[in-house]
């Protein structure tokens, strides 16, 4: 899905989520391509991995476009096996500039 086809952004719903995910998502580059990904849809927020193997994320931005990331991360990377991805929806912050990977555990 191509990201010009949305409308001018101030009539753009804005989104914020947390989204859990598991399954083999360590050693795979989950972190770098939703990265890529949330850059290219225009997202901001951040993404780590977490000691007990998932990867955490916060995703924020024009509703349809954090949709769309939560769809790619429900498949991955090429050599990830996503079993599950727990979101929780809340309201937009706008404290995100840019996407980040966070290290902290």
């Amino acid at each position: 899905m191509s990201v010009n086809t949305f409308s001018n952004e101030a009539d753009m719903e804005k989104a914020s989520v947390h989204a859990l995910i598991s399954g083999r998502v360590q050693g795979v580059g989950f972190r770098m391509w939703t990265k890529k990904t949330a850059e290219r849809y225009s997202v901001s927020g951040w993404v780590k991995n977490k000691r007990d193997g998932t990867v955490e994320a916060v995703f924020e931005g024009d509703k349809k476009r954090v949709e769309l990331i939560l769809e790619w991360c429900r498949q991955g990377p090429r050599f990830a096996d996503v079993k599950n991805v727990d979101v929780t929806w809340a309201n937009y912050t706008g404290r995100f500039k840019g996407f980040d990977i966070t290290y902290a555990g």
